[in-house]
């Protein structure tokens, strides 16, 4: 008898020893369902988020989260407002342990510790969004995703020169008094690639546009938004656009009448009188994908980038009450030369950098930690971004942008 309770003892131990890193998850192909069949719904997915819903960069997410678990029909455990520090890694851990098969981190800080959390579990797939590491970590089970957004950033650069156009013809700025301010977090190359891609849409429509730029260095931080948009507005810029996540810069706009381009959603219902439009990435396409893949025991890329194409990044609809108008329509038309190749955001005919125009640039793409570049990126007169991976490289500063502050 004895022997049988310590046999029973130590199945029962190995048995929550495989658990803790999901070695009975209902991942792989236990219980999976075939391409054509509804998707299991004893599936769990797990999501970590900086923030919660009072961010815009996070409820982008959070409602993708939602959908694609909808969709698949899988449960979907969510944990909001989890740092950039070890926290990260012990939340991947506890939702390993409540079942999750596949587990999603929402920010670019969270990647270490997802790292350090999949090479505990190679059992339970784990994506993270923004990050650059997973190309060169070869992990199996470890992945990163983003998105062309500079392609949406650049078509809500186009509203905004439409708008700068329609202010220089009804005698409210001259031309050489379109200039733009940017609300930006961090000097990171996700966000030079962005607010460059933004200001190159907006002067693809106003030439005469230049742009200046205020770091807040923090993703999220209302008040630092908030301030950094009104020193820009003060400072006579016309119309402000934003990488940051709060509604900080959006409700300086509606505060002080100046239109206002944001990000990750519209803000029309707090700002009707000054929001334009908004660009963003529509998170679910991916997150469909990744967890029908983790369901099925399926490989799915290591790097993804989601485009116009697989309606990954969209905008959205246009105010009509503070866009110019055929706003629309140009909107439209620009979008069909960008999925057709006619144009490219970074045709390097369109800008210069310390007033030469670039044939060559080594990029850094395998982001080593002298962060020395190791892949050349411009060829056929345009710089390939996300192309040699899903996160953004390009980090070069341009003529006709200036930046207030370069601290963060």
């Amino acid at each position: 008898m004895k022997k049988i309770i310590a046999m029973l003892l130590a199945v029962l131990f190995v048995c929550g020893a495989l658990a803790a890193c999901g070695g009975t998850n209902n991942n792989a192909n236990n219980g999976a369902a075939t391409k054509d069949e509804k998707p299991a719904t004893n599936f769990k997915a797990g999501f970590i988020f900086l923030h919660d819903e009072n961010s815009t960069y996070d409820l982008n997410f959070i409602n993708a989260a939602k959908a694609a678990c909808e969709n698949l029909g899988v449960e979907c455990v969510l944990k909001t407002n989890i740092g950039e520090t070890n926290d990260c890694k012990n939340t991947a851990l506890d939702l390993v342990d409540q079942g999750c098969g596949f587990v999603f981190a929402d920010s670019f800080g969270h990647e270490d510790f997802m790292i350090a959390a999949a090479q505990e579990c190679p059992d339970v797939q784990f994506a993270h969004a923004t990050g650059t590491k997973a190309h060169t970590e070869n992990l199996p089970n470890f992945h990163n995703a983003f998105a062309s957004i500079y392609e949406g950033r650049y078509l809500a650069g186009v509203a905004a020169g439409m708008k700068l156009n329609e202010m220089i013809e009804e005698g409210k700025i001259t031309a050489e008094e379109a200039k733009i301010g940017y609300v930006g977090a961090y000097t990171y190359a996700e966000v030079k690639s962005g607010y460059t891609s933004f200001f190159l849409g907006a002067r693809s429509i106003c030439p005469t546009a230049t742009m200046e730029v205020q770091f807040t260095g923090s993703w999220y931080d209302e008040t630092a938004e908030k301030e950094a948009a009104t020193t820009l507005i003060n400072d006579k810029c016309v119309l402000i656009s934003q990488h940051a996540d709060s509604m900080g810069a959006p409700t300086a706009c509606e505060d002080a009448g100046v239109p206002d381009v944001s990000y990750n959603g519209s803000t029309i219902e707090s700002c009707p009188n000054t929001f334009i439009v908004s660009s963003r990435i529509d998170w679910t396409p991916y997150l469909e994908y990744a967890i029908k893949a983790a369901m099925n025991g399926e490989k799915f890329d290591t790097d993804w980038t989601g485009t116009l194409a697989t309606g990954s990044v969209v905008l959205t609809d246009i105010n009509d009450k503070a866009a110019a108008k055929g706003t629309q329509e140009k909107i439209d038309e620009v979008k069909a030369k960008l999925e057709s190749g006619e144009i490219h955001v970074f045709d390097t005919a369109t800008f210069t950098v310390k007033g030469e125009t670039l044939t060559t640039y080594q990029a850094d793409v395998d982001t080593d930690a002298e962060f020395k570049g190791d892949t050349e990126v411009i060829a056929d007169g345009y710089f390939h971004e996300s192309e040699y991976r899903s996160a953004p490289c390009f980090d070069l500063d341009i003529d006709g942008i200036t930046l207030l502050n370069t601290a963060f």
